[in-house]
């Protein structure tokens, strides 16, 4: 029996507003197999991440530009169904870009063999680019030290949430920054945060003061934008700020107005350096396991949100952009 694969195919370029549902287009086709060097993937999850938005939208970054009409880009983990590249069999588990897809043909070296074990979808989250992303983003350019203060924005984001627990392992005094009471209450009270501010119900500027007198050691930045600006207005001497997203640009679709508060980091002699994790993909393996033995040893916890059904994708993508996720966005494609 032939396999049918269905797709979701870019349609349109969400710039300045919100994903809608007519941003892509949904088509079944055929499947292409394995040439030589390759292997054919059946897609089990797909991960989401706001930067997908910015793909769409061709705004300029790391990575290839996008075209309408392409399969829609994104990471996932998948079954190996047949295989020409050495050292990977049908029934091993692999991560890579496989798309918006039932099934992907890929070179090898575009795919990542994993354990098909109980952390099999950590692998998209904690123990794929966004756990590499919140790792060495902090022992890189953060460069956390005993007794500083880490604020983490989006600090209920699959890369935040990381982020912060691994400043509260090397030792720093974490504030999370997040929409939502149940979000910060789950900071708090079980990623072990000392502290969680609600931007939505609270007034940011005060509550930093309050909770950061002598300044913010470490600052890490998913978000951009307004909020952004007024943290960088409180930054300690000698601060290290990690620029690691934006999900405020990905609404607007245009880069959004410099931060007012930038010459702080002169005032306070302080660093700010973007963060591109794969550059650090040399050193992946090491990090993967080192993340890996801080779950089993329940010093690392993470949340995954899973969504079901392929024909659901441009709905779990827009979740990211409403708050309505908790924790790592997934979707189950079967």
């Amino acid at each position: 029996m032939s396999l049918i694969n269905r797709q979701w195919l870019i349609n349109d370029r969400p710039r300045g507003r919100p994903i809608l549902e007519n941003d892509f287009r949904w088509t079944e086709g055929g499947v292409v197999g394995p040439g030589p060097g390759e292997a054919l993937v059946r897609t089990r999850y797909l991960s989401f991440d706001p930067a997908q938005k910015g793909w769409m939208e061709n705004l300029g970054g790391y990575m290839a530009p996008t075209e309408i009409g392409d399969v829609m880009r994104g990471s996932g983990v998948g079954e190996v169904i047949s295989s020409n590249v050495p050292g990977l069999v049908p029934g091993d588990m692999v991560t890579g870009l496989l798309g918006w897809q039932d099934y992907a043909t890929r070179s090898g070296r575009e795919l990542t063999k994993v354990a098909d074990d109980d952390l099999l979808t950590a692998n998209l989250g904690v123990l794929g680019t966004t756990g590499m992303t919140a790792f060495f983003g902090l022992n890189k350019i953060g460069l956390p030290f005993v007794g500083d203060t880490l604020v983490v924005t989006g600090a209920g984001g699959a890369t935040g949430s990381i982020a912060g627990q691994i400043g509260k392992l090397a030792g720093c005094r974490v504030i999370g920054v997040a929409g939502g009471e149940r979000k910060c209450r789950w900071l708090v009270e079980e990623l072990g945060f000392d502290e969680a501010i609600d931007y939505k119900a609270e007034n940011l500027a005060s509550r930093i003061a309050e909770l950061a007198p002598g300044g913010i050691d470490v600052l890490w930045d998913n978000v951009g934008g307004s909020i952004f600006n007024e943290l960088l207005g409180y930054i300690a001497l000698h601060a290290r700020v990690v620029v690691c997203g934006g999900i405020s640009r990905y609404e607007l679709g245009e880069m959004p107005a410099g931060p007012e508060n930038y010459f702080n980091l002169v005032f306070k002699r302080a660093r700010m350096e973007g963060l591109i994790v794969i550059d650090y993909m040399a050193e992946f393996a090491w990090a993967r396991a080192r993340l890996a033995a801080w779950i089993r040893e329940g010093r690392l916890r993470y949340q995954e949100d899973v969504q079901e059904g392929l024909e659901n994708a441009p709905k779990t993508l827009a979740r990211l952009f409403t708050g309505e996720n908790f924790g790592k966005q997934l979707l189950k494609v079967a």
